[in-house]
């Protein structure tokens, strides 16, 4: 297990949490996912790189993809700065992207975010959260990649459970990665306040 993602110390302040934690990830549990196969460490094409997000990743149109799966509002470069440390400090959020290394550009994410519990022993449960690929990039099993690297990464760092929220349309995409509906637990509820947007 890897406690708070800072597994052989220190790393980089640029990166959100340790690179190195996404070396050795168990893709052979989940080789029959993904055909061809590729891997967060060999994604397919030389110019797709799979790493922690980075503060630099403002400048590299990460906002700008967010805006292709909800409404990300004015954040500026500080109010970005200020949201990345604080994550960064906090050592529960595990924000993977996919850049585009020919024009520096990011065109996946997914976030995985731990939570402590005290049941199952003071285990830690996982949630997938902002799965997105630029449009563009579709077609490229970079959906499938983004989304399997960080469920192979809450299971190394020690994580009992990943859940999600998808809408139904999404359902086979997950369960082909080997998700399942939870029975009993099939809508998700929530209570929304107002927006600054």
């Amino acid at each position: 297990m890897v406690a708070n993602g800072k597994a052989n110390g220190d790393f980089h302040t640029s990166y959100l949490y340790n690179p190195d934690i996404l070396h050795g990830l168990d893709w052979k549990s989940v080789q029959s996912k993904v055909t061809p196969f590729i891997t967060n460490e060999n994604p397919g094409e030389d110019y797709f790189l799979v790493r922690p997000l980075q503060i630099e990743d403002y400048d590299k149109g990460y906002l700008q993809l967010l805006s292709q799966l909800t409404t990300v509002g004015d954040v500026s470069k500080t109010d970005f700065e200020v949201q990345f440390r604080k994550m960064q400090k906090a050592g529960c959020y595990f924000v993977t992207v996919i850049e585009d290394i020919r024009d520096s550009r990011i065109i996946g994410s997914a976030t995985l975010v731990t939570e402590l519990k005290f049941i199952h022993k003071c285990g830690e449960r996982a949630r997938l959260e902002d799965v997105v690929v630029n449009n563009t990039y579709r077609g490229k099993q970079l959906g499938k990649l983004i989304v399997l690297t960080v469920t192979l990464l809450a299971k190394k760092l020690g994580s009992y459970k990943m859940s999600l929220d998808c809408k139904d349309q999404l359902i086979q995409f997950y369960k082909s990665l080997g998700y399942s509906l939870e029975p009993g637990n099939a809508n998700t509820m929530m209570l929304r306040y107002e927006s600054k947007l």
